[in-house]
């Protein structure tokens, strides 16, 4: 469960940052610099609608018609000579995106401004200014600023001549354009030349429509403006348009009820054409002020042609397409030029720094809006939601599942999720978001969840090691829980010290307490003597019933070891007195043995139960000498080779016991303490005693008796002093064969 919580955390964790990013104008601009581009790329170019082509003006234009190549010095009758050229080829719109606000040569302008007039289907561009304009109170102090856009109409004969005006103003997210506007809020829902083109183009289309509309008025039927007459012009028409639009955004149903009119029409009532201009007019007015361009593909994917081949008195009819119910935008597009004026930057912009002019832009919003095809994205719950899930899912999947399915699976679900974003896409022109969730989500997803998994696993790791510790050394419990050794690796023969102790007393104390208080006291008996014996580095420690057997170990005989192992048994003896403090029932105090040698330690047992154990005959001479202690009445034994080179101590050499079973004997020395804080009596305890020991090594059974009874009367209560004392008792009836210092035990 509490696994399930943590995943469940990650998920919403990496769910709502993918959200909150989503939100932000940072994460908006990275989706659409990022995610939009990549799936424009990824989807590929897609052929433009044949009913809108580009005029296009290049570096090559001028010299081709004998004029200058500056465009603005140009005779404006060329510009009237293209429009009758196209008027009588029967383009539906002619749309110009140039800027006509300076006069020139009147008889010209008039020229021109009479072939637009006889046209009835010119648009012209307006320009769109905007500037920040101060706000004043009545004392007038400035009470802060207000930004305000106005329009720019062309000179007066042209713009009185024009069937339509129209701003094309492009937002921009930093430098990219990514959207274009059909109807501007801030000049009062006028209309943009990509509207206003559709609406030219669409004049007879739309006639036809509302009389269609009117003859089938019911009760629920909405208002629809009537279509403007023929001799209507720009400023009648943006006012029907402005109209239109304000009764579609209050009637919301009117566009649904105009479609359903469309559709049940009679199949003569509209040529195919003029199904898709009304169908593209109802889409245009119901739709947002403001769209995503569905761009088509590099510099030149809308139909372009040079300007001077329309202008031609003679054209290349091969280089001519029927133009019969085309959009033509004339403006500045050149196709290979860099620095050419009038240019954006989107995401076609090509590998030599080639953008979209602005006049194939404005062709391309048009034709968007044509073919009803601009992107759309989600609402705003739907795009926060996308995120959302993928994040939830992907965060809590790499947490909950392992790595090794969980990183395939989550990999796999990512490119399944791309893959639907760009199929819709491409077949329904939505956007969902994409670089949010593949770049943001998926990497932290990835990083917060197999961290957060890698943490769990060491720290069950941390545990499983600390609980095989409670019966391995730490070393091998590591290696275990590291290396998935098996219980084999742990067997190996070493050099070792080896500690045997026992407690005195066990027996009666077992019988004064109750089991499970005797096992509270025997896990604090043991937890008090292990304490002491993990301070000086012990490897291996095994309980055994009321004693501990453990030993430091060496690949090679080493001072460090017996040197460690010593002090161990000088602060065990420390931790036992302390312990025997807090209970009163431990009367006699730790006894321990020490001796060195070669041992197997590892596991052994069988039927699927062992212990980790040390095992050889170093390890039974320890537990023997730890036995001594009993009947030489000391706590702390030796062997003679445990304590070699080592000067810190205070010891005497008690002799040489063969203990039983063993052909061998063992030179015992007690350890009384260490030099810089042992008492003066102890050392003079053992001075005599050592001297005494030489006169027994020597024969001297009756000088040896008299100097142990003069230490026994100093020292009453000394074990091995009483212990020789019967010795030299015996020795002096019956002198031994051998050494007078070698004891044969009789019993362990």
């Amino acid at each position: 469960m509490r696994k399930f919580l943590k995943g469940l955390a990650i998920g919403l964790a990496t769910a709502a940052i993918g959200v909150v990013l989503t939100v932000l104008p940072l994460g908006a601009e990275f989706e659409q610099n990022v995610g939009l581009k990549w799936l424009f790329h990824l989807r590929g170019p897609i052929a433009a609608p044949r009913e809108v082509l580009v005029a296009a003006i290049d570096d090559q234009t001028g010299a081709q018609l004998g004029v200058s190549n500056l465009p603005r010095e140009w005779p404006r009758t060329l510009h009237g000579r293209l429009v009758d050229k196209l008027s009588r080829e029967g383009a539906a719109a002619i749309v110009f995106d140039f800027d006509f606000q300076l006069p020139k040569i009147n008889q010209d302008d008039l020229a021109f401004a009479a072939a637009i007039a006889h046209s009835g289907r010119v648009v012209l561009a307006e320009k769109l200014l905007g500037k920040r304009q101060p706000l004043l109170d009545r004392e007038g102090r400035s009470k802060g600023s207000v930004w305000v856009e106005k329009l720019a109409a062309p000179i007066a004969p042209l713009a009185a001549a024009a069937r339509g005006l129209g701003s094309f103003p492009l937002p921009k997210v930093e430098v990219a354009v990514h959207e274009f506007w059909v109807f501007k809020p801030s000049v009062g829902d006028a209309p943009t030349m990509p509207a206003v083109a559709l609406q030219v183009a669409g004049l007879e289309a739309y006639g036809k429509l509302a009389a269609l509309y009117g003859s089938a008025r019911t009760a629920q039927t909405f208002a629809l403006p009537t279509a403007p007459p023929d001799d209507t012009h720009a400023e009648g028409l943006r006012a029907f348009m402005i109209a239109t639009r304000h009764a579609f955004r209050t009637q919301p149903e009117l566009a649904e009820q105009l479609r359903s009119v469309l559709a049940k029409a009679p199949a003569n009532a509209f040529a195919a054409r003029e199904r898709q201009l009304v169908g593209a007019l109802i889409g245009m007015y119901a739709g947002p002020d403001h769209r995503l361009l569905n761009f088509y593909g590099p510099p030149g994917s809308i139909a372009t042609i040079p300007y001077h081949v329309l202008v031609a008195e003679r054209p290349d009819q091969a280089r001519v397409p029927d133009l019969e119910g085309k959009s033509v935008f004339v403006g500045f597009s050149d196709l290979f030029d860099p620095g050419q004026p009038d240019r954006f930057y989107t995401v076609y912009t090509n590998s030599d720094g080639v953008d979209l002019s602005g006049v194939e832009i404005a062709a391309t919003a048009y034709a968007n809006l044509l073919s009803e095809s601009s992107v759309r994205g989600l609402s705003t719950a739907g795009t926060l939601a996308m995120p959302a899930v993928f994040g939830f899912v992907l965060g809590g999947l790499l947490y909950l599942w392992s790595a090794i399915v969980a990183v395939p699976l989550t990999l796999a679900l990512s490119a399944g999720y791309s893959y639907y974003v760009l199929a819709v896409f491409r077949d329904a022109q939505l956007w969902l978001p994409l670089a949010v969730p593949l770049l943001v989500q998926l990497p932290l997803a990835l990083l917060v969840g197999l961290t957060a998994q890698y943490l769990s696993e060491r720290a069950k790791k941390t545990r499983a090691t600390r609980a095989i510790s409670l019966y391995l050394p730490a070393h091998l419990a590591h290696d275990f829980t590291e290396k998935n050794l098996d219980s084999s690796a742990l067997d190996r023969v070493t050099h070792s010290v080896c500690f045997a102790s026992d407690m005195a007393g066990f027996t009666s104390i077992a019988e004064q307490l109750r089991p499970k208080e005797l096992a509270t006291f025997l896990n604090d008996y043991f937890e008090s003597l292990a304490a002491p014996l993990r301070k000086h580095g012990v490897d291996v420690i095994e309980f055994r019933a009321d004693g501990i057997m453990c030993a430091w170990t060496a690949d090679q005989p080493e001072l460090g070891i017996r040197q460690q192992a010593l002090a161990a048994a000088l602060d065990a003896q420390q931790a036992i007195a302390a312990f025997k403090e807090r209970h009163a029932l431990l009367a006699q105090s730790l006894r321990i043995g020490l001796e060195i040698g070669t041992v197997y330690v590892g596991h052994a047992g069988g039927g699927g139960h062992f212990v980790y154990s040390i095992v050889g005959d170093c390890a039974n001479t320890a537990a023997r000498i730890e036995g001594l202690n009993k009947h030489l009445g000391t706590q702390l034994l030796a062997s003679r080779d445990v304590i070699a080179d080592i000067s810190f101590l205070v010891t005497r050499f008690v002799g040489e016991f063969r203990f039983v079973g063993k052909a061998e004997t063992v030179p015992i020395v007690e350890v009384l303490g260490r030099s810089s804080d042992c008492a003066p009596a102890l050392v003079d305890l053992a001075t005599r005693f050592d001297a005494a020991m030489a006169q027994l090594r020597d024969g001297l059974w009756q000088a040896a008796g008299r100097s142990f009874a003069a230490i026994l009367a100093a020292y009453p209560q000394d074990g091995p002093t009483r212990f020789h004392i019967e010795r030299c008792q015996r020795l002096a009836d019956a002198p031994p064969l051998g050494s007078p210092w070698v004891v044969n035990m009789e019993s362990k």
